[in-house]
């Protein structure tokens, strides 16, 4: 054979094969973790795989005892408590997440995944056309607990204390202990292994609502809890009283508060006896929000229009407030107003001087062309005629 055969038929050969070089067999990068989860709580199962081509992701199901018996899952399925994201790239993403969980819901969960040819043909066994990752779903029956219901401050009266009332009456394994929590953070001192629990505010401020929580922990389950909203008006605790800008440059304005659920924000003008409402859509205003503080941001100042009073107003469900700030735009000669107020005394105070001057009595000043010799010549001449008036009188 010619070597130039031989050659070509080698390079034909090695782009045939290069598909096969490079394809992956599909794998795990993450698998799908065992959970144990209450009724009416939610879970989330993640599975990454990786392979050439790009592997596929199904979501698989099996009862309590059944292994042998999966079904596949849907998006939407179980009264669309059931939502599967799937996400296809260098790697096959896939979650599966289930709301508002029942005791049905328990079993064994199963992400597949394949990029072999052959995996939807029905003549194939799935066990070597897809590879599997399970895990186990336990949901256990809510503990059942008494709570407080939700609680409003009265922040315009009489203070009085506030007390708030939990009580596990019944759970399927014994508890170990309890704790209070507020807005997700554990309140100090306050565990304890009693079924009843109590907790006090004594003298309740508008920063002593929010969202509290008494929480039960189990050896054998996850923990259980039961929450109480305290409520309040907003109460403005921050904000500038004034702001002070040359025309062309920015300013901030901000007010924070305390109150529970946090308020709706919103930036008024005070125009008279009026207001002017202000959002976003004019392009030099902009206003953040995020829960208990807002920010309004004023770009390229105006002299003219900008100046004036600002407020800021806090609404909930219980109530609102409001403060304001007093925004001063200085014109651009602002920095010189020291040196030409400096330049202007200079300026008086040569005039004065001059004006000074000129006011002088013609007398106090010397007659320049009178000769000085003249002057001695007549008081010599004065002191010998009363020299010759002295004899005549002798």
């Amino acid at each position: 054979m010619h070597p130039n055969a031989v050659m070509l038929a080698v390079v034909l050969l090695g782009n045939l094969m290069l598909p096969f070089a490079s394809a992956q067999n599909a794998g795990f990068v993450k698998s799908p973790l065992s959970e144990t989860k209450l009724t009416g709580d939610t879970f989330e199962l993640y599975c990454e795989v990786v392979g050439n081509p790009t592997p596929e992701i199904q979501w698989w199901y099996a009862e309590v005892n059944r292994a042998d018996s999966f079904k596949q899952l849907w998006d939407g399925a179980r009264k669309r408590r059931v939502s599967i994201n799937t996400a296809y790239g260098a790697n096959g993403v896939s979650v599966l997440g289930i709301t508002r969980l029942t005791l049905e819901d328990s079993g064994t969960y199963e992400c597949r995944a394949s990029n072999d040819p052959r995996r939807n043909d029905l003549r194939q066994n799935p066990a070597i056309t897809w590879i599997r990752a399970q895990a186990t779903i336990s949901v256990l029956q809510k503990p059942k607990i008494n709570a407080s219901d939700q609680i409003v401050l009265p922040l315009d009266g009489p203070v009085k204390p506030v007390t708030l009332h939990c009580n596990l009456t019944a759970a399927h394994t014994p508890h170990k202990d309890s704790f209070w929590m507020k807005n997700g953070r554990e309140i100090p001192n306050t565990r304890g292994e009693e079924r009843t629990r109590s907790f006090r505010i004594s003298k309740p401020r508008a920063d002593d609502s929010g969202e509290y929580m008494c929480v039960y922990t189990f050896d054998k389950a996850p923990n259980a809890n039961a929450t109480i909203e305290v409520k309040a008006k907003p109460y403005i605790t921050g904000h500038k009283r004034s702001e002070n800008k040359n025309e062309g440059e920015n300013a901030m304005m901000y007010c924070k508060s305390v109150g529970y659920p946090h308020p709706t924000w919103t930036w008024r003008k005070v125009d008279g006896t009026s207001y002017k409402d202000i959002d976003n859509s004019t392009g030099r205003f902009f206003i953040t929000n995020r829960d208990n503080y807002t920010e309004i941001n004023i770009l390229n100042l105006d002299i003219t229009t900008d100046p004036g009073i600002y407020e800021c107003n806090a609404t909930n469900v219980i109530g609102n407030t409001a403060e304001t700030t007093i925004l001063r735009v200085r014109s651009h000669l602002a920095p010189l107003w020291p040196f030409l107020g400096v330049l202007a005394e200079i300026i008086i105070l040569v005039v004065i001087i001059v004006v000074y001057e000129k006011r002088k009595r013609p007398d106090d000043i010397i007659d320049d062309d009178e000769p000085v010799g003249a002057a001695k010549t007549n008081s010599t001449n004065n002191h010998k005629d009363k020299n010759i008036r002295q004899r005549n009188t002798k």
